[in-house]
């Protein structure tokens, strides 16, 4: 019967493994997917936001790694092995959860800092040509102008990225047009800039938090399996 059990708990384990190594490269892809989408601006968010998705693509290497030495603790039948794999699986677990409440606890924080980061960026776009390629490539990008309106541009500094056709087919607007153009009118992008960024990462963090979730319900899963035949291959031992 203890045979039995332990083949059971032996196949179980594997599996879960095989599982945990292909969500490892999961996690991979959507790290870098994530990172790839925020990653054009990261002129404005200093790597606050670029952190997590380099965190995940480290983590699902990890994943993977670990998942290999329970696989390969599976099949010895090492009980050192399954609870070095079970160590490993629960200071991921206890990692995950540090960042996830510091980054609820900083969330406002940064908010605010971007903000105004974009703020003194936008203030330096006629000095600094690495803040006006920035403020460009986001504007024409997120087709927005502006931190939260057109109006944060001074009049008669307004950058044409600001502005677009107002009809599909019709030619771009001239740069005096898109300087003096009042706010509503067709030419210009009526959405703040601050809003559509913090959308796009939005969107990165529910992929964050949607995909560590997942890894922290299959690491508890692990963590149980492995300490249960760890226990039974020290049973058929005794």
């Amino acid at each position: 019967m203890k045979t039995c059990e332990l083949s059971l708990i032996k196949y179980l384990l594997f599996g879960f493994n095989l599982i945990f190594a292909i969500s490892g490269i999961g996690i991979i892809i959507a790290g870098a997917l994530v990172l790839s989408d925020v990653g054009e601006f990261r002129h404005f968010m200093e790597g606050q936001v670029l952190a997590p998705p380099v965190v995940l693509i480290v983590a699902g290497c990890i994943v993977f790694l670990v998942a290999s030495l329970g696989c390969y603790g599976a099949i010895r039948e090492s009980p050192k092995m399954l609870m070095a794999f079970a160590l490993c699986l629960l200071i991921i677990f206890i990692i995950e959860l540090a960042v996830g409440i510091a980054a609820a606890v900083y969330k406002n924080d940064f908010h605010k800092g971007l903000k105004q980061l974009m703020r003194n960026s936008l203030d330096q776009y006629e000095t600094n040509e690495s803040d006006k390629i920035a403020w460009d490539n986001l504007q024409k990008k997120l087709q927005c102008c502006g931190v939260d309106r057109s109006t944060d541009w001074d009049v008669g500094k307004r950058p044409l990225s600001c502005c677009h056709a107002p009809r599909e087919g019709s030619p771009e607007p001239e740069p005096i047009h898109c300087r003096n153009a009042k706010p509503g009118e067709d030419i210009l992008y009526s959405k703040g800039c601050f809003d559509m960024i913090e959308e796009k990462a939005e969107g990165a963090s529910k992929v964050l938090i949607g995909v560590g979730i997942g890894i922290a319900f299959i690491e508890v899963i692990g963590i149980i399996l492995a300490c249960w035949l760890a226990s039974a291959i020290k049973n058929k031992s005794s």
